[in-house]
C-alpha cells in the first residue's frame, strides 16, 4: 500500500523525532525488561534507503569485507545532524557514477533526504572511510573521503553543497587508505590530517579456507603499507610531511585510528590499531616529529603479549582519572581489549579481565565502536557492531542473504555498571541486537535534539540502520560545543571536564574514532540524578585553561574562548 507524502512525514515526526518530555525520567532499574525498546530502529520512517555495495561477485575480493564507514554531521549549518554513508562499488576498478556514496539531509521533520546529486558529495571511489573537519577555518565542515584508491578531499561551500578540491590542495593519498582523523598537530590552528593504510593489496592473490573453498585473504598475506600525515598549510593546500615527521618509520595494516593528549604534555598524539601486528603509538614530540612507543607505553600488544587483530578504536576517560584510555575491537577469536591509562610514567595496563567488556557467550568480530552515556546515568556504556571477516556458519537470526549471510553477527551494547564494570545488555536494546548484519561503520549523536546519543550503522552489502535511543534517563544531560574564534571552528583536540564537587568527568572535543567513521566534535555528559554540576573546566588545545559557568541541565551549551574565567 502507498503512502502519501503527509502521512509519511508524519509518521516519520512520530518515529524518528520523539520530543524529549516523552522520555520518562525513570532509574534504568526500574525499567521492566522488555517493557520498551531502548534503542528503536527508525531507519525506513525516516527515509533512510541506503544499500551499501560491495561487489561480492564470489572472488573475495578483501575489500569488499572491510567497509564502509559512516558520519554524522551538520552538512548545510541548519543546526540538525545529517547522515554521510559511504558506499562501495560492484568492481573495484571500475568507477559507476550510478553507485556512490550518499549524503542524506535531515528536514526540519526529522525525515532524510537525499540531496547527494546536489551536494556535490557523491564520491564514486570504492569507498572506505570519512572524515569531518573544517580545513579553511570558515566556520563550515568538510569532508575527506577514503578509498580503496584514490582519496577525496572536499570543501564546504558555506551552503551544504561541497566540492572536490583534492588536485588543488594537493592532496595525493592512493593505494589503501582505511580510517582517517582531523587533529592539529603542531598547534598552528589549522587542521591537519592522520590517514591510516591497510596493505599493498594484490586482487590476483587468492587464499582458501580449511575445506579448500575461497576465502578472503588475512592482511599478512600482502605487503605492508605506511600511514600517510598530511600538513595543512593555512592557504588551501597540504604537504605530506609523513618522512619528515618520522611516521614512515614503520609499516603496518593500520585500520582504526584516534589522535588524543596521551601523555598529557600539551601536544596531540596519535593511536592506531593495527590488524593483526603491533599496534601504533605516535607521541607527539612537539617539534613537528613523531616516536612511535606502543610497546613502551604497553599498547602494542595484549596482556598475554600477541597482536591482535585491531579494527575499530574508542578513546574515553573511563575510570574517571583525567587521562584518556583505549577500547578496540578485535576477531571473534580474540577479544575486545581495555586499556586503562596509568599517566606518562606509567603507561597502559590491560585491564579486560577485570573490566568485564569481553563477557562469556559475546564473542563477534568487533569494527565500529563508540563510548557514550546511554541512559544518562553519568558512566560511559559502550556500543559495538560486529560481522566476520572469514567465512562461518550462517546466524540462526540472520538479516542478511547470500553471500553475508556467513559472515553476519549480532551487535552488542556493554552497559557500565559504575567503576567501569560492564556487562551487556539483553532484551532491552533487541531492536539493535537482533539486526544480524555485517557490521563496519558507526557514527553517534543526538539526531533528534532531545537530549541523548543515537546511533548510525553502516554495514557491507545491506541496508544502512539509524536507531534511536529511547532508554529510560536515570539522569539528565549536557551538550557541550567548544569553539575558538579565532578560528571560527570547533576547537578540535580541547578538553571539556564538568566538575561536580569533587567529582571531574571529562570528555575530549573530536570527531574521530570508531572504524572508518565520523561522529560530531561536542562534549556530551550523562548527570547522574542527584549531581549538581558547578562549572566547566576547558583546556583548551595549547594547554590554557578557563572555566564557565553550568546554567542548568538538560540543555546544549557552546564554550567560547576568551569568554571564561582564567586560571592565575
Amino acid at each position: 500500500m502507498k503512502v502519501g507524502p503527509l502521512l509519511l512525514a508524519s509518521a516519520c515526526v512520530t518515529a524518528c523525532s520523539q520530543p524529549q518530555d516523552a522520555a520518562p525520567r525513570l532509574e534504568a532499574a526500574a525499567q521492566p525488561t522488555g517493557a520498551r525498546p531502548w534503542l528503536v530502529d527508525v531507519t525506513e520512517e525516516c527515509g533512510i534507503d541506503f544499500r551499501h555495495e560491495a561487489g561480492a561477485r564470489g572472488e573475495f575480493l578483501l575489500p569488499e569485507i572491510m567497509g564502509s564507514g559512516a558520519a554524522l554531521f551538520d552538512a548545510d549549518g541548519d543546526g540538525d545532524l545529517d547522515a554521510y554513508l559511504v558506499n562501495g562499488r560492484p568492481d573495484l576498478d571500475v568507477s559507476d557514477r550510478a553507485v556512490t556514496n550518499r549524503l542524506y539531509r535531515q528536514e526540519a521533520d526529522g525525515r532524510f533526504v537525499d540531496r547527494t546529486p546536489e551536494s556535490g558529495l557523491g564520491d564514486p571511489g570504492y569507498g572506505m572511510g570519512v572524515a569531518v573537519g573544517d580545513v579553511d577555518n570558515d566556520g563550515a565542515p568538510d569532508v575527506y573521503v577514503s578509498n580503496y584508491g584514490l582519496d577525496r578531499l572536499y570543501r564546504n561551500r558555506g551552503d551544504g553543497t561541497f566540492e572536490d578540491v583534492t588536485q588543488s590542495a594537493g592532496v595525493q593519498v592512493d593505494g589503501w587508505s582505511a580510517s582517517a582523523v582531523f587533529f592539529d598537530y603542531d598547534r598552528d590552528g589549522h587542521l591537519d590530517i592522520y590517514v591510516t593504510r591497510y596493505v599493498r593489496y594484490e586482487p590476483s592473490k587468492t587464499c582458501q579456507d580449511a575445506a579448500g573453498r575461497l576465502d578472503y585473504c588475512t592482511p599478512q598475506t600482502f605487503s605492508k603499507a605506511t600511514d600517510v600525515l598530511l600538513h595543512n598549510e593555512g592557504d588551501g593546500t597540504f604537504e605530506d610531511v609523513s618522512a619528515a615527521a618520522g611516521i614512515l618509520a614503520v609499516a603496518g595494516p593500520g585500520l582504526g585510528v584516534v589522535a588524543e593528549d596521551f601523555d598529557d604534555d600539551g601536544w596531540p598524539d596519535v593511536f592506531v590499531a593495527n590488524d593483526g601486528a603491533a599496534n601504533y603509538l605516535w607521541i607527539n614530540g612537539g617539534d613537528g616529529t613523531f616516536r612511535e612507543e606502543a610497546v613502551v607505553r604497553g599498547v602494542a600488544y595484549n596482556v598475554g603479549g600477541r597482536a591482535e587483530a585491531g579494527m575499530g578504536v574508542a578513546c574515553a576517560d573511563f575510570d574517571d582519572n583525567g587521562r584518556y584510555d583505549l577500547f578496540l575491537t578485535h576477531l571473534d577469536t580474540e577479544t575486545n581489549t581495555l586499556y586503562l591509562n596509568g599517566g606518562a610514567a606509567r603507561g597502559f595496563d590491560d585491564a579486560t579481565a577485570v573490566s568485564g567488556v569481553a563477557p562469556p557467550g559475546a564473542a563477534a568480530t568487533g569494527f565500529g565502536v563508540a563510548a557514550f552515556d546511554l541512559e544518562l546515568d553519568g558512566d560511559l556504556d559502550l556500543a559495538v557492531v560486529n560481522g566476520k571477516v572469514t567465512k562461518g556458519q550462517p546466524h540462526p537470526r540472520s538479516s542478511v542473504g547470500p553471500p553475508w549471510e556467513l559472515f553476519a553477527q549480532p551487535k552488542h551494547m556493554l552497559v557500565n555498571g559504575g567503576g567501569g564494570r560492564f556487562s551487556i545488555a539483553g532484551a532491552e536494546v533487541a531492536p539493535f541486537a537482533q539486526r544480524v548484519e555485517v557490521s563496519r561503520g558507526l557514527a553517534v549523536g543526538d539526531v533528534d535534539n532531545d537530549g541523548d546519543i543515537d546511533l548510525l550503522v553502516n554495514s557491507a552489502g545491506s541496508g544502512a540502520r539509524l536507531f534511536r535511543n529511547d532508554a529510560p534517563r536515570a539522569g539528565a544531560w549536557l551538550s557541550v560545543r567548544a569553539v575558538d574564534p579565532r578560528q571560527r571552528r570547533d576547537a578540535i583536540g580541547a578538553r571539556v571536564t564538568l566538575v561536580a564537587g569533587t567529582q571531574r568527568r571529562s570528555r575530549s572535543i573530536s570527531s574521530g574514532f570508531s572504524y572508518l567513521s565520523s561522529s560530531p566534535a561536542v562534549a556530551h555528559f550523562g548527570v547522574a540524578a542527584g549531581v549538581v554540576p558547578q562549572e566547566l573546566e576547558v583546556r583548551w588545545p595549547d594547554g590554557s585553561l578557563e572555566w564557565f559557568g553550568v546554567d542548568g541541565l538538560d540543555r546544549s551549551m557552546t564554550v567560547v574562548r576568551g569568554a571564561g574565567r582564567r586560571g592565575a
